[in-house]
């Protein structure tokens, strides 16, 4: 029996790094603490590593598609000297109403549209209902629930958790960071998951 191919979407910005707004270099790129520990947990666990991140500040003329590639490069850099090896990494740098004529587009690949988490299950043979989405926005949340993965893992601190519309996005599980996001996943993954 061929084992089934599992793996946790990630999106950028907001759990994996601060969300300063349109970040687009090292410099202004900060890890939010314990994400390194939480993902080492959960690549020892069997689980692939997958990040899926809107990117409008290209449509938006902010930074180009090198800045971004640089950028993505340098992520996967720190993650590879502290042990972790991302599955893939994959962004939507499309908007509808885009200043830049090049990236205006209604696409499949935006969240809150599962076309990213689509791709990556194709990619790279993935079950999506053996997944589990975890993001910050509810846009996160609906993706996941769009691409039919097992569970949804919101990131929210308490302000922002008790301004959110739970009917739009509901998730499995609410939690303050992703150290607190891998722990409940791996507590959960043989009975809810299963």
């Amino acid at each position: 029996m061929i084992p089934v191919r599992r793996a946790v979407f990630l999106d950028r910005d907001g759990v994996l790094n601060h969300d300063r707004g349109y970040v687009s270099r090292p410099d202004n790129f900060d890890w939010l603490p314990g994400t390194m520990p939480a993902l080492r947990s959960l690549q020892r666990a069997g689980w692939g590593l997958v990040v899926v991140t809107n990117q409008s500040g290209i449509a938006r003329g902010l930074y180009g598609p090198a800045e971004y590639q640089n950028l993505s490069a340098w992520m996967q850099s720190e993650l590879a000297r502290n042990g972790i090896a991302l599955d893939g990494v994959y962004h939507c740098p499309h908007l509808p109403d885009a200043p830049l004529a090049a990236w205006r587009r209604q696409c499949d690949c935006r969240k809150p549209a599962p076309g990213m988490l689509r791709r990556a299950a194709r990619h790279l043979k993935l079950e999506l209902s053996a997944c589990v989405m975890v993001g910050d926005k509810p846009t996160d949340i609906l993706a996941g629930r769009a691409a039919g993965v097992a569970a949804c893992i919101r990131i929210a601190d308490a302000i922002d958790h008790a301004s959110c519309d739970v009917a739009d996005a509901p998730a499995d599980f609410t939690c303050a960071t992703l150290a607190d996001a891998a722990r409940w996943l791996l507590e959960h993954e043989e009975t809810r998951l299963a």
